[in-house]
């Protein structure tokens, strides 16, 4: 079995878009189409937003790939910060911001969803990915901060690490879950 998280392409929006369902621009198109030549997989596995599953979408048929669209794969909620441009989120409250990143699980954005959540249905999503993979390739597209914390969970790390992994967009992340 071996698993591949792929982030999402551009989608031109630089603030914490979470759960907002964005789409590619043709650069996010271009970056996920060049991230995935040379890459073979068995099946796909997707967030249900658009800026990853009108991608897998694309790959699947392409490919002949089987694919499913898994709702825990979905970003983190980032509450009252979800949409708010990052640098008015620092102009206003650069010391929320600060903490969050040194620990979101004690610092969480005002509203945002509550970080036990975001890790258990990733966490559930990945056990399930990895129970019915078997010996196949699977390619899990998804979020840069979905990336981060199973990066985190997979290689037991500090959550707050999270803010030290570098999560391009389209980059691939091989994981060993549930090792």
């Amino acid at each position: 079995m071996s698993i591949d998280l792929l982030r999402h392409g551009d989608t031109g929006q630089r603030s914490y878009r979470g759960q907002l369902d964005d789409p590619l621009t043709p650069l996010g198109w271009m970056q996920l189409s060049q991230a995935v030549v040379g890459g073979e997989w068995d099946g796909l596995v997707s967030s249900p937003l658009a800026r990853c599953a009108r991608f897998a979408e694309k790959l699947a048929a392409e490919r002949c790939l089987p694919l499913r669209i898994d709702a825990r794969l979905a970003e983190y909620h980032f509450g009252d910060w979800q949409g708010v441009p990052i640098e008015t989120l620092a102009d206003a409250d650069g010391d929320a911001l600060g903490r969050f990143w040194a620990d979101p699980v004690a610092h969480p954005p005002p509203g945002a969803e509550p970080f036990a959540a975001f890790r258990a249905r990733l966490s559930a999503a990945m056990d399930d990915i990895a129970a019915h993979a078997g010996d196949r390739r699977v390619l899990v597209v998804t979020h840069g901060g979905a990336i981060r914390l199973l990066r985190c969970v997979a290689e037991r790390r500090d959550f707050g690490d999270m803010a030290g992994i570098d999560v391009p967009h389209a980059s691939v992340h091989p994981i060993a879950w549930g090792e």
